[in-house]
């Protein structure tokens, strides 16, 4: 069963929202399922094209994984490491994605891409707008696990004012529409221990890649 008080939906912004809880039920299912995927795909810490290496370590699942190399930021249907497709997209993964953006009211959303992020203590996410989709009817699903987490929600410049949004292990965000283009970015992560996952945040990042 998924969440169906209202008071767990939370608008943060137009078009977007905050589903507290939304993913506490399904634990069971979706975290064996994130580590058969890092299993068969690695985690690792790509680096921008400037050459800097992220602090945040990445792999994917889905048709298309997000890449970020000296070539640029952009979507590949091979992992860069293994030169293997990328694991299929776990199907607790898309259930849940799928039924995160139609409680945030964006029907037919079909995610190809599910980027996963590993945080450790002190990693952090900069401000950054998601825009390497070809098609931005669509809006971004984001599952968060571990440890709790400062979300900085912006508007469409770098320079707009900000909210901070605390999320805490079981939370999505969804946003789209008016906010699809949005900045934002996870401030650095503090020491904790999660009793499931340790010392780390993963956040799942479900996106529509192609047209």
């Amino acid at each position: 069963m998924l969440f169906s008080d209202e008071e767990n939906t939370i608008q943060i912004a137009p078009d977007a929202y905050l589903l507290k809880g939304f993913l506490l039920r399904h634990s069971n299912t979706l975290l064996p399922a994130l580590a058969e995927v890092i299993k068969a795909s690695p985690l690792r810490h790509m680096a921008t094209p400037n050459g800097y290496q992220m602090s945040v370590a990445m792999t994917n699942s889905g048709e298309w994984g997000w890449v970020t190399d000296q070539q640029g930021y952009r979507y590949s249907k091979r992992d860069p490491v293994t030169n293997l497709l990328w694991p299929a997209m776990p199907s607790i993964f898309r259930q849940l994605a799928v039924s995160a953006a139609k409680t945030a009211g964006f029907e037919d959303f079909e995610p190809d891409a599910c980027l996963i992020n590993r945080y450790a203590v002190g990693s952090k996410l900069s401000l950054h707008q998601d825009k390497d989709e070809a098609d931005f009817s669509h809006p971004i699903v984001s599952f968060s696990l571990g440890l709790p987490a400062i979300f900085d929600f912006g508007g469409n410049t770098r320079e707009a004012p900000k909210i901070a949004i605390s999320l805490e292990h079981g939370d999505v965000i969804v946003w789209g529409g008016r906010s699809r283009l949005n900045f934002h970015g996870i401030r650095t992560i503090k020491a904790g221990q999660h009793p499931l996952l340790g010392p780390y945040r993963f956040n799942l990042t479900f996106r529509r890649s192609q047209a």
